[in-house]
């Protein structure tokens, strides 16, 4: 987190929590939703700010109760998520292949999931800032296991990792990454935020 958030905070510790006004979309786009996109339910502007995006990642974290927010400022900006609280991106590197999140964050998967919508789901660590308020207000950078949306884009080149097999009434397979076979299981998607204990549109 900024050095700078971190003292205004100090500074201005009372300043109210904002909701609504934020989103992350299924392709790991930070979105602008001003009232008329809230109540009509829209999903708001793409932010296309390079420096505005940098800054959202490096201070985007997860408090006790399982919501995510930007800390902007003195000012906590609860994100509405139209998936999960992470989208991955399979990512060229000197090593092979990373998946990368939406906060350029390597995430070390350990299985994934698929949905009824065919949407897969990297479940895996994610070294990310969690808010503890009953530690004296602090942030801590901590690895989490978490799951992450596999972007759309990528969808063609896990399907070439990836192996099924039908079983009763559902299926599963496994998916070839960095040398290993990794599980890859079913899930619904309405089961995603109780099993990986994040809520998807906070409120006050």
């Amino acid at each position: 987190m900024d050095e700078h958030v971190l003292r205004s905070l100090i500074k201005w510790p009372s300043v109210p929590d904002c909701f609504g006004w934020l989103a992350l979309d299924r392709r790991g786009q930070w979105r602008m939703r001003d009232e008329f996109a809230q109540q009509n339910k829209l999903p708001g502007q793409v932010i296309t700010h390079r420096t505005l995006n940098e800054f959202i990642s490096r201070n985007y974290a997860c408090d006790s109760l399982g919501r995510y927010f930007f800390q902007n400022g003195p000012q906590r900006v609860f994100i509405t998520l139209d998936a999960t609280p992470w989208v991955a991106r399979i990512t060229p590197s000197e090593s092979g292949l990373e998946l990368i999140t939406q906060c350029n964050n390597p995430i070390e998967a350990a299985r994934a999931l698929s949905d009824e919508k065919g949407n897969i789901y990297i479940v895996g660590k994610v070294n990310q800032l969690i808010y503890r308020q009953e530690n004296k207000d602090s942030f801590t950078k901590e690895d989490c296991q978490t799951v992450a949306l596999l972007h759309d884009h990528d969808l063609d080149h896990f399907s070439q990792l990836a192996k099924l097999h039908e079983e009763a009434c559902s299926f599963g397979g496994s998916w070839e990454w960095q040398g290993k076979q990794l599980s890859l299981g079913p899930i619904h998607s309405e089961e995603l935020a109780a099993r990986f204990q994040f809520i998807a549109r906070p409120s006050n």
